[in-house]
């Protein structure tokens, strides 16, 4: 067993579990924080997915001991009120069928929106390829992001 401190969600969390432990474990059992789900174990359908300081990572594969003084950021974490626009995106395109996927599918386009907050069309497909959904709300998921994209502008454009 050993000791880590880590910053999950802007706030200090401390831990004692093994070295080689999947951080999602960390986050589930060991901080109590359910949103991030498992869903293959091997890093490729983004079920898991989760921000170190701000870039999407599968969880299930990143051994605690690497994550450091790393930011962890969990859906959880996203908003503490459902406000952050691709939440919002979410809801009102209804994308969610069973929901298993959606905060990785989430996680993941947050991450996309923070870095491009204009993608193409291609942009979104390649940001969002490793992300399954077993449901098939695809087009549901591509149109949310660009409907998060246009609430952003617009937010913006109402700041300055």
């Amino acid at each position: 067993m050993a000791h880590y401190n880590l910053s999950i969600n802007n706030k200090k969390v401390a831990v004692e579990v093994e070295p080689d432990t999947p951080l999602l474990w960390v986050i589930r059992d060991e901080v109590g924080l359910t949103g991030t789900k498992f869903g293959c174990g091997m890093a490729l359908c983004g079920a898991c997915t989760i921000h170190l300081n701000g870039v999407p990572t599968r969880a299930c594969q990143t051994p605690v001991s690497t994550v450091g003084t790393q930011k962890i950021t969990t859906i959880e974490g996203l908003s503490n009120n459902t406000s952050h626009p691709v939440q919002l995106a979410w809801i009102k395109e209804q994308v969610p069928q069973c929901g298993y996927c959606q905060s990785g599918q989430i996680m993941a386009a947050a991450a996309l929106l923070k870095s491009n907050p204009n993608p193409s069309d291609a942009d979104i497909e390649n940001a969002m390829s490793g992300n399954l959904c077993r449901c098939g709300t695809y087009p549901l998921i591509h149109k949310a992001i660009k409907t998060a994209s246009t609430m952003m502008k617009e937010k913006a454009n109402t700041t300055k």
